[in-house]
């Protein structure tokens, strides 16, 4: 009886630790006595996966209500964007900004400031319309790019998380990197990917591009900043999502 009480207590704490990564990710509300906020990091592929799943839904709702692709992809866009609740955008913006900066040791200064400057209006912007143009040129696997982009992304943010030093002593990702078990935080749902998709050549192609663009982007931003920060996460996961985007419509 006492091994089946640890089992259950157990299954109760990593359901809430999930409902704590979708609390924090995302704006869907979750009551505070289901959620857990310690070790989240290793649910956020999984919550790119739910995030893919409505976006999925939402697109073959609109397409069958005859909306045209254009307008679909804006809609998708806005909608990914809202139920992040901008939080990987902002760091968008607050990366370039800092990034922006030539004197390296006011970068985090600035990053923490709170005003968008005017390298970061131009890069959410771009990433937007990376992610618009994207998704209307996308028709075949399109259900599939609008999953494994939020995946990727995410995934792209893990492994930052992993293999890089955090630049503050505190901030909004700081507790993810005291919090980290590695290697067992690495994996995840990206495993069940490569079993899945590992059979077919256009899965391959995505698996491959989607594991090298997460890789390259949070090195990137190391290279530039000796380390990362709750803002440099959130860029590598809108990052990540749009270039991945961009290159399936190479490979569609």
């Amino acid at each position: 009886m006492g091994g089946l009480t640890t089992i259950f207590n157990f299954i109760c704490q990593e359901i809430r630790s999930f409902l704590g990564a979708i609390a924090f990710y995302t704006i869907i509300p979750v009551p505070i006595a289901w959620r857990d906020f310690g070790r989240i990091a290793r649910w956020i592929p999984l919550v790119g996966l739910f995030l893919g799943l409505i976006l999925v839904l939402l697109d073959i709702t609109l397409a069958g209500l005859g909306m045209p692709p254009l307008t679909r992809a804006v809609v998708l866009v806005g909608v990914w964007v809202y139920l992040t609740g901008g939080l990987h955008l902002d760091g968008v913006s607050d990366t370039a900004d800092g990034l922006a900066v030539t004197d390296p040791p006011r970068r985090l200064a600035v990053m923490a400031d709170s005003v968008t400057g005017a390298f970061g209006v131009m890069a959410v912007t771009m990433v937007l319309l990376l992610k618009i143009a994207a998704l209307t040129d996308l028709s075949d696997n399109r259900a599939l790019a609008l999953i494994l982009a939020p995946i990727w992304g995410r995934w792209g943010q893990v492994m930052a998380i992993a293999l890089y030093p955090y630049l503050k002593p505190t901030g909004k990702g700081a507790f993810h990197k005291v919090a980290f078990c590695l290697p067992w935080d690495c994996g995840g749902i990206i495993w069940g990917l490569i079993a899945l998709f590992g059979g077919l050549r256009w899965g391959i192609i995505a698996i491959s591009a989607g594991i090298a663009l997460a890789l390259l982007t949070g090195y990137w931003l190391y290279r530039r900043l000796r380390g990362h920060t709750g803002d440099t996460y959130g860029a590598v996961v809108e990052w990540t999502e749009a270039l991945f985007l961009v290159f399936l419509t190479i490979i569609s």
